[in-house]
């Protein structure tokens, strides 16, 4: 079973492109990560400069008290909204990364059980034995990539709920908060 140079450079050909698809993909993650934090960072300017010069126009302690009680609310939703849009491109982009992986995964393995059937056809007589072991050797390997797969996908949804649950704790306290000092 000797591979043929036309077989090497199909197979440097498909990593080198495989390379560049998740090089890509890495490449837009990170244009989506520098955009979101200039538009955080365009946002916290205006917030600044408005609540300076709301600062300026303040006559007396209660004013004060009710500028900064409205500004938390905000502050605390722009964080939280900040954070969920971290979250997501982190989640986008090992969903990608996750979809490349079975996809080079599955080519794989079809080249592998490809090989068998070929040393199969080609295997001397007597040797149905070592055959069915690797046979059942590369579908248990198959069944514990696809089980690790359901789980990983699992643990993230989990996650992915637990994050949304906090975000709307967070999210309602932070409004109770805000109401019972602009009420004071």
């Amino acid at each position: 079973m000797n591979l043929t140079p036309e077989q090497i450079a199909a197979a440097q050909k498909a990593n080198l492109e495989t390379l560049s698809g998740l090089t890509n993909q890495a490449l837009q993650s990170i244009e989506k990560l520098v955009e979101l934090n200039m538009q955080i960072a365009k946002q916290s300017l205006s917030d600044s400069m408005s609540n300076a010069k709301k600062a300026l126009e303040v006559k007396d302690i209660q004013q004060l008290l009710a500028n900064q009680a409205e500004a938390v609310q905000p502050m605390a939703e722009k964080i939280m909204a900040y954070s969920r849009h971290l979250y997501e491109l982190a989640h986008e982009t090992q969903a990608n990364f996750t979809k490349s992986a079975e996809k080079e995964m599955a080519a794989g393995q079809k080249k592998i059980n490809s090989l068998v059937e070929d040393w199969t056809k080609n295997a001397p007589a007597g040797s149905d034995a070592a055959v069915q072991v690797m046979k059942q050797a590369i579908a248990s390997a198959n069944t514990v990539f696809e089980t690790s797969q359901k789980a990983v996908k699992h643990a993230v949804e989990v996650a992915q709920n637990n994050m949304s649950s906090a975000t709307e704790t967070v999210l309602k306290t932070t409004r109770a908060a805000s109401k019972t000092a602009k009420g004071k």
